[in-house]
């Protein structure tokens, strides 16, 4: 936890502005003498790798914004004038469209370190759902941003989703129509799509802050799982946070820099080169990468209502993963058996998002069905897709609750100091 303040205004003016606006004290407190577990890893550094992505994606939008055209004769092509007459606007364009693709890297590694340490567990339950608001509505800006360009692949992605809604009883199709602005997906859609694709992550900024100071409340989490009890376990975030991360957005820039410069449309759908064209719908539509999951358990299901149900319910379990975990024990450097299920869980995950990226009879194993070993049905990846569809549950809803009761775990440190210490077992 933060506890006291400990800042004193060394001047006159920063007295008379202390008395009045303590903006100095709530930085120092915030970013330099804030108490930092001593035993952080470098998987604690994507935090402030969001941060920095948060801003040059604002930014950047900003700047497109000044230059883009919410209209269906002319978005597509004002897309491409950015790209070719704006100064430095390919720069810009593949900046902000590339680094979509790191923001959702950087974040769900960030989902996976707390996953696996434990980090959503009391007294940090807040902390986790504000985190989850956050992905929430980074989902729903990203879905909005891609149907921007309005090419193929924007706007039939954009039919596909949009249609998902009606799928719900009684509200669906009013929600359905509310969002396209009259009965297809049209001028009135993508003018709705700009208007909220630029509120959003402002919306997202105000709720990183409250997802700060819900941090600086309850204090960061550890490898250990145990709580810091004494200032010998912390260390000031300033300068031993700070230079860590400092280095680590360095690292990341530079993976950044590779995919603007060097291959800037490697992840995006050459389809969306194409300006739209309602009676031509492309041959496979998917999704960009970060939703392929989701996208993998809509299909799974054969019906589909329930197949939207199982897509946003697959999200709704991250929300109530705090109440679902039922270990006492935070981090699974101390829980073998729970880690040996989270890694499975992991493989889960790009399994899903590999068979989101398939067409639904494309064979898992090519060739496999012609000496008749197994029916072609089974060997599709509709099939892999539900198999992955009913672990990725199983992990939340089965495995999660009644590990914490039937496992035995490791015993854990007395303080963090311990094991920094005293080489006590380490990931």
């Amino acid at each position: 936890m933060s506890g006291h303040s400990t800042y004193v205004p060394k001047t006159g003016f920063e007295r008379w502005l202390d008395s009045r606006l303590p903006i100095i004290r709530l930085a120092n407190d915030t970013i330099i003498t804030f108490p930092t577990p001593k035993n952080l890893n470098y998987w604690w550094t994507f935090g402030g790798i969001l941060s920095m992505m948060l801003g040059l994606q604002i930014v950047t939008g900003i700047i497109l914004a000044m230059h883009y055209v919410p209209h269906v004769d002319y978005a597509f092509n004002s897309v491409e004038r950015i790209m070719r007459d704006v100064n430095y606007g390919w720069l810009i364009r593949y900046m902000h469209a590339n680094g979509a693709s790191m923001f959702f890297v950087a974040v769900y590694i960030h989902i996976f370190r707390n996953l696996y340490y434990g980090s959503y567990k009391a007294p940090r339950e807040v902390l986790w759902i504000l985190g989850c608001v956050i992905y929430l509505l980074m989902m729903a800006t990203a879905f909005m941003g891609y149907v921007l360009p309005w090419g193929q692949m924007s706007f039939h992605g954009a039919v596909v989703i949009t249609n998902l809604l009606g799928a719900f009883p009684i509200v669906g199709d009013a929600i359905t129509t509310l969002l396209w602005g009259g009965f297809a997906v049209d001028e009135p859609t993508l003018k709705r799509f700009f208007s909220l694709h630029y509120l959003l992550p402002f919306m997202i900024a105000g709720v990183v802050v409250l997802h700060v100071w819900a941090l600086h409340v309850v204090g960061q989490n550890n490898p250990t799982g145990i709580e810091p009890k004494s200032k010998a376990d912390t260390l000031p975030f300033t300068p031993f946070a700070t230079v860590k991360d400092g280095f680590a957005m360095s690292l990341f820039l530079i993976l950044f820099a590779t995919f603007v410069f060097f291959m800037p449309d490697a992840l995006g759908h050459a389809d969306n080169y194409i300006p739209a064209n309602p009676l031509v719908t492309p041959s496979h539509i998917v999704p960009e990468w970060y939703f392929l999951p989701f996208y993998a358990i809509l299909r799974a299901v054969p019906d589909k209502l329930m197949g939207v149900i199982a897509m946003f319910g697959a999200i709704i379990c991250i929300f109530a993963l705090p109440w679902l975990d039922t270990s006492k024990v935070k981090s699974m450097r101390y829980r073998p058996q729970a880690k040996l299920y989270f890694f499975i869980f992991l493989v889960v995950c790009v399994i899903l998002g590999f068979c989101g990226a398939k067409l639904p009879d494309d064979q898992v194993i090519p060739g496999l069905t012609t000496f008749k070993l197994v029916d072609s049905d089974l060997n599709s990846f509709v099939w892999l897709s539900r198999i992955s569809t009913l672990y990725y549950f199983a992990y939340f809803l089965v495995v999660m609750p009644l590990l914490g009761l039937f496992e035995k775990p490791l015993p854990t440190p007395e303080t963090i100091s311990s094991p920094v210490l005293g080489g006590e077992h380490k990931d």
